[in-house]
């Protein structure tokens, strides 16, 4: 059986083919890095991080480019709130984002490309819209017609007249089209800008991630990705000015997960639910977000509450404890199988690890997946009971929790501990790199220690620890 991806573009399952034979370039929005990101921002994160481990799982050699939005609005309010640069509120939370991602044992994109650094590729693009009659100045902005591109609306199954009649647009006189969106907008005295032909200005959110898709994967990619929210209008939108632009295929395959919502609610600051990923894994510990985020279907919504995260901890400890038992019986097996069932072990290990590949080639059906995995622990536990045992099974049975659950980007093997005296030397370089405002090293600290299942709590006496 095929890998089978659900395209949001189609709506419907389809057996997944790569432009080159096995080679994926594979494109997922990153975030604006005006701030920390929240647990909402770690699902995209986690689910096409483990999409981008079972295609290499499966042979294939993948190109993964994630972009981080350097320039916006929110980040340009945050600089002159704080009295400091865009690029340095952009360089903090950069770094931010790598760090939480780190510790929910994210791979790292092989190219994070960023909106400062991709200035000339998008004027360019932009220019090249105008050109082909896409795009249009209007006093120093630029615009894109989408009623130029015949097939608008095709991501979101929208026709642009049902787009035009429910969207809340913003009037503005500059547009010839209400749904017309900015590729390149005029610079607001003070704001960060860049000389261009329409004169002082920067880029529109959009044009971005066209630009550099087209930069670093080519005219043509197989998989663009990201939450539901990007449907429309951001990825609408960069599918209209990449087709227009290339006259190609943008994207084989879009793919979308579903929302986070927290105790049943839409998670926002008004709600006071508005949980930051880094709070949560200095709480929780990374290995058990990110088991909870896989034990749902990456296109279902998920509920995200203390009971159903205590659940998840039940079963994460589950396949941990057995991984140990595993460990522990390995030194006290035989070299030889001494109950005669070498040939049917091995059958089982066989057929569970053809189950784990069958579900996850079904639109990377995480949740079946796992319960694969339970099914390992659960043979495991059923040869391990008997008196006598072989290595050879033993080590097959450990090798294969190892295998499926790294392709789910699970860490089994317990790091050592840190000692007291190296948490407390930890603490007063936090406690000095604070006082000298050099909060990346803070925050890089306190998530080392929460990786380590160390918990701090900052109190007018100093800071406390402890132990999970």
């Amino acid at each position: 059986m095929s890998i089978q991806l659900t395209n949001t573009l189609t709506r419907r399952k389809e057996p997944f083919v790569t432009i080159e034979p096995g080679k994926v370039k594979m494109y997922v929005c990153g975030p604006t890095v005006y701030n920390y990101i929240h647990i909402g921002n770690s699902r995209p994160a986690i689910v096409f991080d483990t999409l981008r481990r079972y295609l290499k799982y499966r042979g294939y050699e993948v190109t993964f480019v994630q972009n981080i939005t350097d320039v916006d609005d929110k980040l340009i309010r945050v600089a002159n709130e704080e009295g400091t640069t865009v690029k340095e509120v952009a360089d903090r939370f950069t770094d931010a984002f790598n760090e939480d991602l780190r510790s929910l044992n994210v791979l790292p994109p092989d190219i994070q490309p960023r909106v400062m650094q991709t200035i000339p590729e998008i004027i360019t693009f932009v220019e090249g819209l105008i050109e082909k009659g896409f795009a249009y100045e209007s006093e120093g902005d630029v615009y894109f017609r989408t009623g130029r591109f015949s097939e608008y609306g095709k991501l979101s199954h929208q026709p642009l007249d049902d787009l035009q009649a429910g969207a809340r647009v913003e009037i503005n006189e500059k547009k010839e089209h209400p749904l017309d969106f900015a590729l390149w907008k005029a610079a607001k005295p003070g704001e960060v800008a860049w000389s261009s032909p329409w004169g002082e200005g920067r880029p529109g959110w959009h044009i971005e991630c066209s630009a550099m898709a087209l930069k670093f994967l080519g005219e043509e990619i197989d998989i663009h990705a990201g939450g539901t929210d990007l449907v429309f209008p951001h990825h609408e939108n960069e599918i209209a000015q990449s087709e227009c632009f290339t006259g190609k295929v943008f994207a084989r395959y879009w793919l979308h997960n579903g929302m986070l919502n927290i105790n049943n609610e839409k998670m926002s600051k008004s709600l006071g639910n508005f949980l930051l990923a880094r709070d949560l894994v200095q709480k929780f510990g990374g290995q058990l977000i990110r088991f909870f985020m896989l034990l749902g279907h990456y296109r279902n919504p998920i509920n995200f509450s203390d009971d159903l995260l205590e659940q998840a901890s039940n079963g994460l400890e589950r396949i941990k404890t057995a991984y140990n038992n595993l460990s522990y019986r390995l030194d006290l097996a035989r070299d030889e199988e001494p109950n005669g069932q070498a040939e049917e072990q091995a059958r089982i290990i066989g057929e569970l690890r053809e189950r784990f590949i069958t579900e996850m080639d079904d639109d990377l059906n995480t949740a079946n997946a796992i319960t694969v995995l339970f099914d390992v622990v659960k043979e495991a536990n059923l040869y391990m009971r008997q008196e006598n045992v072989g290595k050879t099974e033993i080590q097959a049975y450990k090798d294969l929790l190892v295998e499926l659950t790294g392709v789910l980007g699970l860490i089994l093997e317990q790091e050592e501990d840190l000692l007291d005296s190296e948490i407390d030397a930890l603490i007063e370089e936090r406690t000095e790199a604070r006082r000298a405002r050099n909060f990346a090293r803070s925050d890089e600290i306190r998530d080392l220690l929460a990786a380590k299942g160390i918990v701090l709590e900052d109190t007018p006496q100093g800071v406390r620890w402890r132990r999970k």
